[in-house]
């Protein structure tokens, strides 16, 4: 399969801004934060390279792939038409299957 194109939903770039806040305020430095943020975008980029990689999670929703970034984080995206449509981005602790299926 040819590289595939990435483009964020605003729920993914509000979750990528999230994170570097909360980042920036626990480190207290912005360059940490920066280097953080730059490095999951790179591996939301790297996804393009094989579109269909990530494990399926059809529970999650129609199309949703899920792939893991650094043991901190999970990039959910599907592949819409062809282009990778990152979807949601979820840093460790929090429960990302109740918050996309709104069940506690």
């Amino acid at each position: 399969m040819k590289r595939l194109p990435i483009q964020y939903r605003p729920t993914a770039k509000d979750d990528i801004e999230a994170v570097f806040i909360y980042v920036l305020e626990t480190s207290q430095r912005f360059s940490i934060a920066q280097r953080l943020v730059d490095r999951l975008m790179a591996r939301c980029e790297s996804i393009g390279n094989a579109p269909l990689g990530g494990v399926a999670r059809p529970d999650l929703g129609n199309g949703i792939r899920m792939v893991p970034f650094e043991n901190r984080a999970v990039i959910l995206y599907r592949v819409v038409e062809e282009t990778v449509e990152i979807t949601n981005v979820f840093f460790k602790g929090r429960d990302y299957r109740a918050i996309i299926t709104n069940k506690p």
